[in-house]
This record gives structure tokens, C-alpha cells and sequence, in this order.
């Protein structure tokens, strides 16, 4: 059986509200040349091997486009992760790179998984230099999608998954921990940091694949409050 995607009967491959193209709009608005920018948590590359829309692989392939892009990730699939420069593996959570050495640093779908966030806040610090952007995109804590993450164990999260976003391969769900996802702790965790976030609600993207359950959704994602449909698009610069 076909499952419903709404982007395919829209020109360019992607919905009015989208929030990828949200993110890497400003993502891209930060590149320059000259710059290396990070991926920390880019996995296999997921979007690669399933983006439909010509114009969001453009949006988000951002090799050619800086001096270097480096993936990490603590799974060893990232080292074959085609999108990039150059990979790495992520060790006892330290990168394998020198301090100040990244201008731009990318989490996409990445925050709600990390169970140490002070750990992992000392480590953008480390590598990022003075005046470089951390990037993230994640989702509210108190949204619907988050809730029913704690509701359902780690470990029946791929069962799950199968059903209510077909289109996701196994290999890309990860287990959850949502230390860091509203945008009081974002703050406080990069605390003198400049604060660019926002809370963005996209278009649905679980509904099983089914229009009638997208439409439901969607009416869903337009009347209630932010933070019960939204995620954190999260904008620092770092003092």
C-alpha cells in the first residue's frame, strides 16, 4: 500500500510548513567559504538515502558550500556517511578534534538524545570558537511526540515507529532521554551565550501513513498550544 506523503502534491517537494526547510534556511544563512562546520550526530546520513525533494537535498548538502564539513556520531555507521568531508566517531563523548576549530555546529534530531547535557555542552564549547553558531533542532518536552516517547519504552520504540512513520528505516531510531528540551533549560545550559531560539511547529510527521489521520494532525498542530505540537529550533552564538 501506498502511504500518503502531503509534499508530493506540492511544487518543490515540501509542505507550507516545513520544518526542515525552516532549519537549514538559517542553517545555510550562517555558511561562508571559508568556514568548518560540524555535524555531531550525523549518523549514516539518513537524509540522503531518502530525501525526495531535489530542493531540500540542496538545502542540507552542505559540502562545496564551506571549507570543510566533518560528520560525527557515536555509531560507526557515520563513517560511511557520504555527505560529508571528512567523519569521525565521538569516544567516551570527546570529539577527536582541537579546541576552537569548528565555526558551526549542527544538532538535527540529536538533543533529545543525550543523557549527559552538561558533559555535552562542555564539549560545543570546547570545539566551537568565540563568535560560533550551535544549530539544533529537537523536540519540546512537553509535545505530544516527546510525552508519548516516555510512554513507550526505549526498547519498543523501533516497533512503534514502524507503524506510525513508515517510511523510517530501523537503523535510525535511537533510544530518547529529553534532558534538555525546553527552552528555559537550552538557556540555562548556555548560559551568556547568545539566544536566537524559537519554538516552530511544522506539519505533522507521524500519522501511519494515512491522509485522513495527517488531515486530524494537521488541525491538531494549528490549534493547540506550541509546545504541546512544536520542537526547539535552537540559534546560540557562542560570547
Amino acid at each position: 500500500m501506498k502511504h500518503y506523503d502531503p509534499a508530493d502534491a506540492m511544487l518543490g517537494g515540501f509542505t507550507s510548513r516545513d520544518g526542515t526547510v525552516e532549519f537549514y534556511n538559517r542553517v545555510n544563512a550562517l555558511l561562508k567559504p571559508d568556514i568548518r562546520v560540524l555535524d555531531m550526530g550525523a549518523g549514516r546520513g539518513a537524509w540522503y538515502h531518502t530525501e525526495k525533494s531535489e530542493y531540500k537535498r540542496r538545502l542540507r548538502d552542505l559540502k562545496g558550500k564551506v571549507g570543510e564539513y566533518i560528520g560525527a556520531d557515536v555509531d560507526p555507521a557515520v563513517l560511511d556517511n557520504p555527505t560529508t568531508d571528512r567523519n569521525v566517531l565521538i569516544k567516551d563523548g570527546m570529539l577527536p578534534l582541537g579546541d576552537g576549530e569548528i565555526d558551526v555546529l549542527i544538532c538535527d534530531w540529536v538533543l533529545e538524545h543525550i543523557v549527559d547535557v552538561a558533559s555535552f555542552q562542555r564539549e560545543v564549547d570546547r570545539v566551537l570558537k568565540p563568535g560560533g553558531f550551535f544549530c539544533a533542532r529537537t523536540p519540546h518536552s512537553m509535545s505530544y511526540v516527546s510525552l508519548a516517547a516516555r510512554v513507550v519504552k526505549n526498547s519498543s520504540h523501533v516497533k512503534w515507529l514502524r507503524w506510525i512513520q513508515p517510511h523510517r528505516m530501523v537503523q535510525d531510531a535511537f533510544p530518547t532521554a529529553y534532558r534538555c528540551n525546553t527552552l528555559k533549560d537550552v538557556a540555562a545550559l548556555f548560559d551568556g551565550w547568545e539566544d536566537y531560539s524559537y519554538l516552530y511547529t511544522a506539519e505533522p510527521s507521524y500519522y501511519f501513513g494515512r491522509k485522513s489521520i495527517f488531515r486530524l494532525m494537521n488541525l491538531m498542530h494549528r490549534l493547540a498550544p506550541r509546545a504541546a505540537t512544536g520542537s526547539l529550533f535552537i540559534f546560540l552564538r557562542k560570547a
